[in-house]
């Protein structure tokens, strides 16, 4: 389902991440966006996200984003937020990670928004 407004995108990609839901994740993302996995690093293309989501899926946490900001200008938005993500590293180590993030959306042809850049590490 798409999202319909752009202040949705947060709380849809919590849904689908606490979900563990790949599929549902990866219709939040145009084909040819990019998302920064790591401080200093980009990753484009939905082959490459997928790859960067399922290791943090890996974690099986939990996530909140908590919505800062929303800047609309015709059919693009910047958001901006803070998130943290609880969960177990393969060896069963608690992991606990946070970021400012700050994403760029854009409204699709059927009315829904998707990301176009993806920078969880927007405080890096």
């Amino acid at each position: 389902m798409a999202v319909r407004q752009p202040q949705d995108m947060h709380r849809a990609y919590t849904a689908a991440f606490n979900a563990g839901d790949m599929d549902a994740l990866m219709a939040l993302y145009e084909p040819g966006a990019s998302l920064a996995p790591a401080p200093g690093q980009t990753v484009g293309g939905a082959d490459a996200i997928r790859s960067a989501l399922a290791g943090f899926l890996a974690l099986h946490g939990q996530m909140t984003i908590t919505t800062l900001g929303v800047v609309p200008s015709g059919d693009f938005a910047l958001l901006h937020g803070s998130w943290s993500l609880v969960g177990t590293d393969p060896d069963g180590k608690a992991v606990e990670l946070t970021g400012r993030n700050t994403e760029v959306v854009r409204r699709q042809e059927d009315g829904g928004w998707r990301f176009i850049i993806d920078n969880p590490f927007g405080d890096a």
